[in-house]
């Protein structure tokens, strides 16, 4: 199984937020969230993404076919940020994060640090981030009675 990235265009857009909403929507089902779940976001927020300045949005491919996205945003004293992230449920649970977060590190060998957000309660997320090297932050924030989200950073 290849897994590669590749740098989104705005042509790319409506089936990066398919893949999105397809992702999300499960999460946006069990938690409520619907103010930050990125299953509700507008095409207007994934061509933002694709185009921003301090930042990047990937295409993770697997064998060529589209199964996810990932975005890296950077801020000052090379502070790097992964979000979102997302892959089809049907290619979750086959390592593809794993190598799409591998791939992202290895492409900004300048960063000092990589940060990211995930839900507390998502387990198999917060398993993936710490088996990557990510540390909890200690910094939550409560969605709401169902969603906390929790801070991870890694210094490199």
């Amino acid at each position: 199984m290849g897994v590669s990235l590749v740098k989104a265009i705005e042509s790319d857009a409506h089936s990066v937020l398919e893949i999105q909403i397809k992702a999300f929507s499960p999460m946006l089902e069990k938690y409520k969230d619907y103010e930050t779940n990125p299953a509700n976001e507008t095409i207007d927020r994934v061509i933002k993404r694709i185009n921003r300045s301090d930042g990047s949005f990937y295409k993770i491919l697997v064998d060529n076919k589209l199964v996810g996205a990932i975005c890296v945003f950077w801020k000052k004293d090379k502070q790097f940020w992964i979000s979102p992230m997302f892959i089809l449920p049907a290619y979750q649970g086959r390592g593809i994060a794993q190598q799409a977060i591998i791939l992202t590190e290895e492409m900004f060998p300048q960063a000092a640090s990589w940060e990211l957000a995930t839900i507390l309660e998502e387990d198999r997320n917060c398993y993936l981030y710490e088996k990557m090297g990510y540390k909890q932050t200690g910094i939550s924030k409560k969605i709401n009675n169902n969603t906390t989200l929790i801070f991870y950073k890694k210094v490199c």
